[in-house]
C-alpha cells in the first residue's frame, strides 16, 4: 500500500480564516487517501524544516502532498517544500520548485505570460513609475494594486482600484497601499469586465481543463468595483461574501470565449511548467478579449473552493481528482501504467491491444447504449475486425477499460491519412449503468496522451445532433471540445452532424 505524507504549513491557534483553510484541505486529501487505498499520514511544517528532512527521510513516503502555503508567514517561501524534496529524490504533487517560485511573483508570472505572447493586462510598479521611459507608457484610468509575492487576495478592497489620471498620481497610490499591506505591491490596470476562472487537473501529457466558471456580480450596486477580493474569499456574512457566486451556465453565444479561455489555460500550464492541478484567472473586457490576471498554482482544494466547484460540474468527485494528482506523480505521463481508478469501487485497467474477444464485447457495449441503429453497430464490431486483420496498418487503434476481465468502454481512434497531424475519433462508448464514474474521461485522456505523444496536433469527433445525444455532446464539450461544426441532415433529414475539436 503506497504512502502518502501530507505536508501543510502548521496553522496557530488564533490563524485567520485564510490561514485555518489548509486543514479543511489536509481533510480532503486524507478522505481521498483512505477512498483510493492509500495509507496515510500529515505533517505540520514550519520554516524549520529539519523536522520535515528528518520526517521524510527516515519514512520515505511514496509521494508527499505539497499543501504548504506559505512558510515564516510568506507565499513566497512556499517553493522551498519542493525545493527539498526534490533534492532529497521524493515525489512530491503539484508544481515544481523553479515554476512554484516564479509563480509565486506576480510580476515575474506576469513578464514570461507577456513574453509568450499571452495577454495579461499593462502594470507598473514604484520603480518603473520613478523611470521617465516606463511612465510614459502610462495611460490614465482605472487600476487595481496587488501585493506582488501574495496570494487569497491579501488586503484587496474596494479601496484598491484607483481612478489616476498621471504616473505620479499612481505612484502615490502605490506607495500608500504598499505601507498598507506592508508588503510590496504592483498597479495592474484594471479590466472592468466580466471574471471568469478555469480549473486545470493533470491528466497525462495534456492537462484537463475542467469547465470554466464565471463570479456573478449582478447583484452589485452601481460604482461598487466589481472584484473577488479578501472579503469575498474570507470573511462570512459580508456583502462580497454572499454576492459573488459562480456560474458554470452559459448561452451558445459564449462558446468562442469558452474555447479561448480554455486554449489560454492550457498555454499557461505549457509556459508556466504547471503540474497537478491549478486556477487561472481570467477578466474579459468589452470587447470580449480575455485578460490573463493569475495563475494560481497549487490551488485551494477545500471542498468550497473553486476548484473543488468545478471538479464536480466535470463529473468528477472531489476525492478522485486528489486521487489523480497522486497518481500523475507515482507514475508520470511518460512510464504511466495504463492504470487508474476513477472511483474507489472501480479499478479500471486500460489496454491497447485488441483481441478477437474484443469484436463481441464492442458489439455488446455499442449496443447497449441505445444510440444506434444497427447499421452502425455492425460498423463498431468490423473495425476490431480490420484491426485484428490487417494490424496497426488498418490505421484503428484501440484503447479498452477493463475491470475484473470484463470490458466496461473502449475507444477507436486513428491518424487522418490525408493530414499531417490531426486525428479522428471513430468511437468512444462506456456501458451505460457505469457512465458517469469517469470511465469515458479516461478513455478519453488515454487517447490525447497516445496522439500527443505521436506528434498529434488535434482531435477530431464527430456526433449526431439530435437531443437524445445531448449528454454526449455536453460531455466532450466538458472535455475541451469545441463545436466546429454542424452538417444539416447529415445521418438522416432532422439528424445532423456535429463536429468538435480539441486542438493544443
Amino acid at each position: 500500500m503506497p504512502r502518502v505524507l501530507i505536508v501543510h504549513n502548521a496553522v496557530a491557534a488564533d490563524a485567520s480564516a485564510a490561514e485555518r483553510d489548509v486543514l479543511a484541505q489536509v481533510a480532503v486529501v486524507q478522505q481521498a487517501c483512505r477512498e483510493h487505498g492509500y495509507a496515510c499520514e500529515s505533517f505540520a511544517c514550519t520554516s524549520d524544516l529539519q523536522p520535515l528532512i528528518e520526517r521524510v527521510t527516515t519514512t520515505r513516503p511514496a509521494v508527499v502532498f505539497n499543501l504548504v502555503e506559505a512558510l515564516a508567514g510568506r507565499d513566497q517561501l512556499a517553493w522551498l517544500i519542493p525545493a527539498l524534496l526534490e533534492t532529497l529524490h521524493i515525489p512530491c504533487t503539484g508544481t515544481p520548485a523553479v515554476p512554484l517560485n516564479l509563480s509565486n511573483d506576480k510580476l515575474r508570472t506576469k513578464q514570461k505570460l507577456q513574453l509568450a505572447g499571452l495577454p495579461t493586462p499593462a502594470w507598473f510598479t514604484a520603480e518603473s513609475l520613478a523611470d521617465s521611459k516606463s511612465a510614459n507608457q502610462f495611460v490614465p484610468g482605472q487600476y487595481i494594486l496587488k501585493a506582488i509575492g501574495e496570494h487569497a487576495s491579501l488586503g484587496l478592497d474596494d479601496s484598491a482600484v484607483v481612478q489616476v489620471d498621471s504616473a505620479t498620481a499612481l505612484q502615490e497610490q502605490l506607495q500608500k497601499q504598499t505601507a498598507r499591506l506592508g508588503k510590496a505591491c504592483f498597479a495592474e490596470q484594471f479590466i472592468a469586465g466580466r471574471e471568469f476562472n478555469i480549473s486545470v487537473l493533470a491528466s497525462g501529457a495534456l492537462p484537463e481543463v475542467l469547465p470554466p466558471a464565471e463570479i456573478d456580480f449582478s447583484d452589485f450596486p452601481a460604482g461598487k468595483p466589481r472584484i473577488v477580493g479578501q472579503a469575498a474569499k474570507w470573511d462570512e456574512g459580508t456583502f462580497e461574501f454572499d454576492h459573488t457566486p459562480r456560474k458554470f451556465d452559459f448561452s451558445a453565444n459564449d462558446a468562442p470565449l469558452l474555447e479561448r479561455l480554455r486554449s489560454l489555460s492550457r498555454s499557461c500550464w505549457q509556459v508556466l511548467e504547471l503540474a497537478g492541478w491549478a486556477r487561472v484567472d481570467f477578466r474579459v473586457d468589452e470587447q470580449n478579449q480575455p485578460w490573463i490576471l493569475e495563475v494560481n498554482t497549487n490551488c485551494c482544494l477545500s471542498p468550497d473552493a473553486g476548484f473543488a466547484a468545478a471538479v464536480e460540474r466535470g463529473g468528477y468527485t472531489l476525492s478522485i481528482a486528489v486521487e489523480r494528482i497522486i497518481a500523475a506523480v507515482l507514475a508520470p505521463s511518460s512510464s504511466r501504467p495504463a492504470t487508474t481508478s476513477p472511483t474507489k469501487a472501480n479499478k479500471v485497467e486500460l489496454r491497447t491491444d485488441p483481441s478477437a474477444d474484443d469484436e463481441a464485447h464492442v458489439r455488446d457495449i455499442v449496443d447497449s447504449t441505445g444510440l444506434f441503429r444497427p447499421n452502425e453497430v455492425d460498423v463498431a464490431a468490423e473495425l476490431v475486425r480490420v484491426r485484428m486483420r490487417d494490424g496497426l496498418a488498418s490505421g484503428y487503434e484501440f484503447v479498452f477499460a477493463e475491470q475484473n476481465g470484463e470490458v466496461l468502454g473502449y475507444a477507436c481512434y486513428g491518424l487522418n491519412t490525408v493530414t499531417l497531424a490531426s486525428y479522428d475519433l471513430y468511437w468512444i462508448a462506456v456501458r451505460p449503468n457505469l457512465q458517469g464514474q469517469g470511465i469515458g474521461r479516461q478513455l478519453l485522456a488515454e487517447v490525447e496522451q497516445r496522439v500527443a505523444s505521436a506528434s498529434g496536433k488535434q482531435i477530431y469527433i464527430e456526433t449526431s445532433h439530435r437531443a437524445d445525444y445531448a449528454a454526449t455532446r455536453a460531455f466532450y464539450e466538458r472535455c475541451g471540445y469545441a463545436l466546429e461544426g454542424v452538417l444539416r441532415d447529415y445521418y438522416a433529414p432532422g439528424d445532423d452532424r456535429a463536429i468538435y475539436v480539441r486542438r493544443w
